[in-house]
């Protein structure tokens, strides 16, 4: 596309590709520990031992590129009035209604919502999943720290599960070009100006 914008570039496409492939990894790995009846999944990744040995190396690999991504997209990911007013019309965006509902910036709410939710269960993943690694290191005394720690790995992984359910759903199924544009970097004026309004207008000048 010759008049194409560039909604990422190449650093934020290799961030974000690298975020999904140590999460689905992780996410993978975890499951197959989660249940019996998931076990199988261990299996395909190199047996158990090695999904073991590399579950918590991915996972700090993941954590890892949540805070890049915080500080590259910390500014653009911050909550404003214009998407509070966005979400309020959020029935249109379910609708498939783009054309009637207010202008946007460069990321609408459920992707910072998104982002956030994936950001705070990635920190609570970790520091519960450091107790689960090395649990010789909790006394005996406070065994029960570690059981706080297995509920709250389960119920982070829970949110970011359905948070990244969701994300896939809605940038694959729900808005067409937006999973191209983490591929290629570019969107065109008419998807810009279409979903994100007043990024295209920022952009753009126009």
């Amino acid at each position: 596309m010759n008049d194409a914008i560039l909604r990422y570039n190449l650093v934020e496409r290799v961030m974000h590709w690298i975020s999904a492939i140590t999460y689905c990894y992780v996410l993978l790995t975890g499951l197959a520990f989660y249940s019996p009846h998931l076990y199988w999944i261990a299996t395909l990744l190199g047996g158990a031992p090695t999904s073991r040995y590399w579950h918590p190396w991915v996972a700090l690999v993941f954590t890892a590129v949540l805070f890049w991504m915080l500080r590259v997209w910390l500014g653009d990911m911050r909550i404003t009035p214009q998407d509070r007013v966005w979400g309020d019309a959020v029935g249109h965006y379910i609708r498939n209604e783009d054309e009637d509902l207010p202008p946007i910036d460069r990321f609408n709410i459920g992707q910072k919502y998104f982002f956030w939710a994936m950001l705070y269960s990635g920190i609570v993943l970790v520091l519960t999943g450091l107790v689960l690694w090395f649990p010789e290191l909790i006394p005996w005394s406070l065994r029960s720290f570690r059981y706080v720690a297995v509920l709250l790995h389960v119920a982070a992984a829970l949110i970011s599960i359905g948070a990244f359910i969701i994300h896939v759903y809605m940038g694959t199924a729900v808005v067409r070009g937006g999973f191209t544009s983490i591929i290629r970097g570019e969107v065109s004026p008419a998807w810009a100006r279409t979903h994100h309004r007043l990024w295209y207008h920022r952009v753009t000048g126009r």
